[in-house]
């Protein structure tokens, strides 16, 4: 049985790097002042520079871009107040969200490092 959220087509994933990014360095990973697309999801970070045509400037999850989006993604919220990444009060069920979501970019994009800012440690 395929993992939970498996991609249709097999994803060949670099090995994950290990670089270190406050929010600001992360902030510049949105598309428009560095042209890759990086999103963090529980303080990791993943290029989503091949999903431009979501992530990217004025897309659907655009919101997400350059950011640690955890409680918009628990959430399931696109609300810009929301992507941000503590998860304080988020729900048993909205954890259990936030952990899809972990799965499913851990299956598609590359790791590109962590947050360094002690609020993305979770």
């Amino acid at each position: 049985m395929a993992p939970r959220f498996a991609p249709k087509e097999p994803v060949v994933l670099d090995p994950p790097k290990e670089e270190v990014f406050t929010f600001t360095e992360l902030a510049q990973y949105n598309g428009v002042e560095h042209p890759s697309i990086y999103v963090a999801v529980k303080g990791i970070v993943f290029d989503v520079t091949k999903k431009a045509e979501v992530y990217g400037p004025g897309k659907s999850y655009s919101v997400f871009a350059g950011k640690d989006g955890s409680r918009g993604l628990a959430k399931s919220s696109l609300k810009l107040e929301d992507a941000v990444p503590q998860i304080d009060g988020l729900t048993d069920s909205e954890l259990v969200v936030l952990d899809d979501w972990f799965s499913y970019f851990s299956q598609r994009y590359n790791v590109m490092g962590t947050i360094a800012d002690s609020m993305a440690k979770i």
